[in-house]
């Protein structure tokens, strides 16, 4: 037995029930493989706040950062829970771990699976053959607009000015375009081509940190010869991403950018409801869906729990990556194929994917496929 030891914070609002369903999943994984789990729940974001006067206990970090092989992460936010200086309530714990465990990289795969249709002009719709939408974004995770250099001008009690630093450096750029040509040698390529490939996503015809950024990419493009490289303006990209989804394998951006256009990515995955991530570091690993807490579905049993399923098995997968460990691989590739049969078969989705089904009735469902695919 191999075994794991995963803090799971499951935060606010949905984020309980959506991680409630991904810990089910992986403990049917645990009863019929050799991979053994230790969950450490840590309460803790906006509405914790609000009960507590604390984001979260203290010690929760260094649980994470010294305790734990992964963590697992619902949501965090919550209407009205604001912290003194105006800063949404939880979220400290999010930046807290991205910047303290120094998690580099955020990858967020978009796929389009059977059974799921887009929603287009307010009607869903097949825009798009499951199979030609398979990519994923790797947006650099710790500078650019988010870097805490900020603040306001405030000139007799008149907010003035407001200022936000985008920091592009060497070392950030160098790490997160390496990791993206990493990625690609262990995908299978574009769906369009099956070319193994990494878009170079900027604006370097406007601004100097980006040609930069660019000049790193293809420094270290140079190592990757089986890897073709690829280059797009963000405000270009935007709409070569809408219209020809299948020519992307990997794209690697900065953060805001990254941001973004990442969630517009999700739409051709059918619904943000299946938008998964990791914010991954060369020693640590947390995995969320990209939803947020959605606090008028909270406590429903209705929203959808696959992007928090797919989250965990991407930490399955850099598990199995770090550590080598070919049974964790392979889990996240069951999670995968469960994920592909539920959908499939269709009569089993929650209200954004056009079905009725509860956050329960959907976690069971994949914990009995992968159940029945273990034994």
């Amino acid at each position: 037995m191999t075994k794991y030891t995963i803090a799971t914070i499951p935060g606010d609002g949905i984020g309980k029930e959506v991680t409630a369903e991904a810990v089910k999943v992986l403990q049917a994984i645990e009863a019929a493989s050799s991979l053994d789990f230790e969950f450490i729940n840590i309460e803790g974001g906006g509405q914790y706040y609000q009960e507590t006067g604390k984001e979260w206990e203290d010690g929760s970090y260094e649980i994470c950062r010294d305790d734990a092989d992964a963590i697992l992460l619902g949501a965090v936010g919550w209407p009205g829970s604001r912290l003194p200086d105006g800063g949404l309530a939880g979220a400290g714990i999010v930046f807290g771990l991205r910047f303290g465990l120094d998690l580099y990289a955020n990858v967020r795969p978009t796929k389009l699976y059977p059974g799921v249709l887009h929603t287009v002009h307010g009607e869903r719709k097949q825009v798009w053959e499951p199979g030609k939408v398979d990519l994923v974004t790797v947006r650099e995770n710790t500078e650019g607009l988010y870097a805490p250099i900020r603040g306001i001008l405030d000139r007799g009690e008149v907010e003035e000015v407001g200022i936000d630093t985008r920091i592009i450096t060497k070392k950030g750029s160098e790490r997160v375009i390496k990791y993206a040509f990493e990625l690609a040698m262990r995908r299978s390529g574009a769906p369009q081509d099956q070319t193994k490939r990494v878009t170079c996503v900027d604006k370097s015809n406007v601004l100097k940190g980006d040609q930069m950024y660019r000049r790193i990419y293809d420094r270290i493009a140079e190592g990757y010869p089986d890897i073709e490289k690829d280059y797009a303006y963000i405000d270009a990209y935007l709409q070569w991403l809408v219209r020809n989804p299948d020519f992307y394998d990997v794209i690697v951006t900065s953060n805001m950018f990254g941001d973004i256009s990442s969630d517009l990515a999700a739409v051709l995955g059918g619904s943000l409801g299946m938008a998964a991530s990791g914010n991954i570091g060369d020693n640590h690993g947390l995995f969320e869906p990209v939803h947020g807490s959605a606090p008028k579905h909270a406590g429903k049993n209705r929203t959808n729990p696959i992007a928090t399923v797919i989250s965990a098995g991407m930490m399955l997968d850099f598990l199995g990556v770090k550590h080598k460990d070919d049974e964790a691989l392979r889990m996240n590739t069951i999670i995968d194929e469960s994920v592909s049969a539920l959908l499939k078969e269709g009569s089993t989705l929650t209200y954004d994917l056009g079905g009725n089904s509860s956050t329960s009735q959907v976690g069971d469902a994949l914990s009995s496929l992968v159940t029945q695919t273990l034994e």
